[in-house]
C-alpha cells in the first residue's frame, strides 16, 4: 500500500460507511423493510430465471435476455444490499480499501450490463414488431450470444474506467464515506490528490454509455410506434403494445434514476437525495423488475400456470 502514501500523511487502508441514518428507530424500520425487499429480489429474480429455463414456451430471445437481466439484478443488488443491512446493526461499519474497490467495481459492472441489456431488449422488440418475417434470422441463437457478449464487454470497459480512476486516487485524510456503499462521487470528495482527470474520465464513459443506450432504445421505439400505428387490426396493435409496456416501464424507472445520479450536476441535489435514489435503483428496481415483467406478460403468466399445474399433478 506504499503507493497510497501522500507526502507526510498516513495512507487510508479502510473506509467507514456512514449509512442512511443515525436514528436508531429508523434504522430498525429500514433494516426490516430493505431485508424484505432483498429477499423478494432473490426470490423473484431466481424464479424468473428458473421459469425461463424449465419452460420451453419461453425459450425465445426476449426471455433469454430477460433471464440475464434477472441475473444482473441479483448480483447488482447483492454487491451493496447485504453490507447496507449490516450497517443498520452495527455502530461502525468499516470496509477495506480493496473491499471498497471490489464493491464499486461489481456495482458499476452489473449496472452497466443492465443498461446494455435494456437496449438489446428494445432492439429485440424492434425486430419482432417491425421485421417479424426476419426475426428468426436476425435474432438467432448466435446473434443473441454475440449481443450478450457485447453487453458484458461494455460493462467491463466502464468498470475499468471507474476502477482505474479509483486506484489513481490518494486517500490520506478523512476515511468516512457519507453513503451506504462505496459510490464513486463521495470517494472523489475524500481524495486528497488531483481529481481533475480521475473524476472526468468515469463521468465521460458512463455518460457516453447512457447516451448510446438511450439512443438505441429511443430509435427502436420510434420505429415500433410507427409500425404499430400502421397496423389496421386493433387486436394486433394491442398485442404489440402489450409486449412493450413492461420493458418501457423498466427502462423509465432505471434510466430515470441513473440519469439523476450520473448525468445531472451534483449541485442540483444533496447527498441525502443521492442516497434515496441509490436505494431506489439498487434495491427497489431489482425487486420490481420480476413483478413488472410477470404481471404485464401473458406468456410468463401462462408458463407459470403450466409449470405449477405440472408440479401439482405430477
Amino acid at each position: 500500500m506504499d503507493f497510497l502514501v501522500h507526502e507526510n500523511h498516513t495512507a487510508v487502508t479502510e473506509f467507514i460507511l456512514l449509512g442512511l441514518t443515525d436514528d436508531p428507530v429508523l434504522r430498525v424500520i429500514l433494516f426490516s423493510t430493505i431485508l424484505c425487499m432483498y429477499l423478494m429480489i432473490i426470490f423473484g429474480n431466481l424464479s424468473t430465471i428458473l421459469l425461463i429455463k424449465v419452460s420451453t414456451q419461453l425459450h425465445h430471445p426476449m426471455y433469454f435476455f430477460l433471464g440475464n437481466l434477472a441475473f444482473a439484478d441479483i448480483i447488482f443488488s447483492s454487491s451493496v444490499t447485504p453490507n447496507m443491512l449490516i450497517n443498520f446493526l452495527v455502530e461502525r461499519n468499516t470496509i477495506s480499501y480493496l473491499g471498497c474497490a471490489c464493491q464499486l467495481g461489481t456495482a458499476i459492472f452489473f449496472g452497466t450490463v443492465e443498461c446494455f441489456l435494456l437496449a438489446v431488449m428494445a432492439y429485440d422488440r424492434f425486430v419482432a414488431i417491425c421485421n417479424p418475417l426476419l426475426y428468426s434470422t436476425k435474432m438467432s441463437t448466435q446473434v443473441c450470444v454475440q449481443l450478450l457478449v457485447v453487453t458484458y464487454i461494455g460493462g467491463f470497459l466502464n468498470d475499468c474506467s471507474f476502477s482505474l480512476s479509483f486506484f489513481s486516487l490518494t486517500f490520506c485524510g478523512s476515511n468516512k464515506i457519507n453513503h451506504f456503499f462505496c459510490d464513486f462521487s463521495p470517494l472523489v470528495g475524500l481524495s486528497c490528490s488531483d481529481v481533475s482527470v480521475s473524476a472526468v474520465v468515469p463521468s465521460f464513459t458512463a455518460g457516453s454509455i447512457i447516451v448510446f443506450t438511450v439512443i438505441v432504445i429511443a430509435v427502436s421505439y420510434v420505429y415500433i410506434l410507427i409500425t404499430i400505428l400502421k397496423m389496421r387490426s386493433t387486436e394486433g396493435r394491442h398485442k404489440a403494445f402489450s409486449t412493450c409496456t413492461s420493458h418501457l416501464t423498466a427502462v423509465t424507472l432505471y434510466y430515470g434514476t441513473i440519469t439523476f445520479i450520473y448525468v445531472l450536476p451534483k449541485s442540483l441535489y444533496s447527498t441525502d437525495q443521492n442516497k434515496v435514489v441509490s436505494v431506489f435503483y439498487m434495491v427497489v428496481i431489482p425487486m420490481l423488475n420480476p413483478l413488472i415483467y410477470s404481471l404485464r406478460n401473458n406468456e410468463i403468466k401462462g408458463a407459470l400456470k403450466r409449470e405449477l399445474g405440472r408440479k401439482i399433478f405430477s
